[in-house]
C-alpha cells in the first residue's frame, strides 16, 4: 500500500483570506488548541503522524501545544509567520518572516530541523517564484505550497497543468520539474476522472465531495504514486465563530464542518498516512 501525506496548516479561525478583514483582530479568541487535541485523539487511535505546518503567531500563542506536536512524533513545518499571501509580502519581508520563524521554533523547540515550508493559501505560482531560492538559502529542503491546477471559482491560486505527484522544482517554473533541483515540491492532491482534473486536496473540497466520489479520486491517484491531503483545525471545530461573509465566501469556508472529522476517519481506514518527509524520503 502506498503511504500518502497527511498534513494539517495549523492557523487559527481568523486567518484565512476571507474571513480576516472581517474580523476585529485585536479582540478575537484563539480557538487552535480545543480543535487540535480533538485530532490528536484520532490521529492515536489509528495510529498515524501527519505534518503540522505551524503559523508563527499560533506558535508564539500556543508554545506549549507546539511541545506536544513533536513530543508525539508529529513532524513541523513552517507555514510563514502571519499569514499573509507570498505577493503581499514581497522577498524582503518574506525573508524576515522566515528568519523570525527560526528563532522562535528554536526557542520553543531548541535545534529541531524544519524541512517543510507551505506558503499561506497555496500562494506560491509562477509571479511568486523568487520565494524558492531564498527557501533553498534558508535550508528547506520540500515546499508543499503548489495547488497544481486553476479554478474557475477561486482565482486566488493555483498553476494551470502542474505536475501531480512529487518532483523536484525549476527555480524558472514552479509547474515544470528540474531534476537538479535542491528542492522538492510535493503539490496538493489532484484528481482525473474522465481526464478531467478535479481538486481532491482536502479543505473545503473533503468537506464539499461525496465521500465515495473523494475515496475513488484517491484511490486512483495511488495507481500513479502518492498524494498529499491538508486540513485546517478550524474546520471541524463546531466551535469556529461564524462572520457575516458573501455567500461564495460562507459556501467555501463553512459549508460541511459538522462531518470533516467522520470523512477523515473514513481516509484513515481506507489509506495508508504519514509525515510528508517520510513519504518524499521514500523517494529520494
Amino acid at each position: 500500500m502506498i503511504t500518502n501525506a497527511l498534513t494539517i496548516d495549523v492557523e487559527d479561525w481568523f486567518h484565512p483570506e476571507l474571513v480576516r478583514d472581517h474580523v476585529d483582530l485585536a479582540k478575537a479568541e484563539g480557538r487552535v488548541p480545543e480543535a487540535v487535541y480533538l485530532l490528536l485523539n484520532l490521529l492515536n487511535k489509528h495510529r498515524v503522524k501527519a505534518t503540522f505546518f505551524i503559523l508563527g503567531e499560533v506558535a508564539l500563542r500556543y508554545p506549549d501545544l507546539i511541545r506536544q506536536l513533536h513530543r508525539e512524533g508529529h513532524e513541523l513545518g513552517c507555514h510563514g509567520m502571519s499569514h499573509r499571501m507570498l505577493k503581499d509580502l514581497g522577498e524582503e519581508t518574506f525573508r524576515k518572516e522566515l528568519l523570525d520563524f527560526r528563532s522562535l521554533t528554536k526557542e520553543i523547540l531548541g535545534d529541531v530541523e524544519i524541512k517543510g515550508f507551505r506558503a499561506p493559501t497555496f500562494s506560491l505560482d509562477r509571479e511568486s517564484r523568487w520565494a524558492l531560492p531564498i527557501l533553498r538559502d534558508f535550508g528547506y529542503r520540500y515546499d508543499s505550497s503548489i495547488f497544481p491546477a486553476k479554478i474557475f471559482l477561486n482565482r486566488m491560486y493555483g498553476i494551470k497543468n502542474g505536475p501531480r505527484f512529487p518532483y523536484r522544482i525549476s527555480f524558472d517554473d514552479p509547474g515544470r520539474e528540474d531534476p537538479s533541483s535542491p528542492l522538492w515540491e510535493f503539490p496538493v492532491a489532484l484528481g482525473r476522472l474522465m481526464g478531467v482534473r478535479f481538486p481532491f486536496s482536502g479543505g473545503f473540497y473533503l468537506r464539499a465531495t461525496p465521500f465515495s466520489l473523494f475515496k475513488i479520486a484517491l484511490k486512483r491517484m495511488n495507481q500513479e504514486g502518492p498524494f498529499n491531503i491538508y486540513l485546517h483545525p478550524w474546520e471541524w471545530d463546531r466551535g469556529t465563530p461564524r462572520v457575516p461573509l458573501s455567500l461564495y465566501s460562507r459556501l467555501v469556508t463553512y459549508y460541511g464542518m459538522n462531518n470533516l472529522l467522520l470523512k477523515l476517519e473514513g481516509l484513515l481506514r481506507a489509506f495508508s498516512f504519514s509525515r510528508m518527509d517520510e513519504v518524499l524520503g521514500k523517494m529520494a
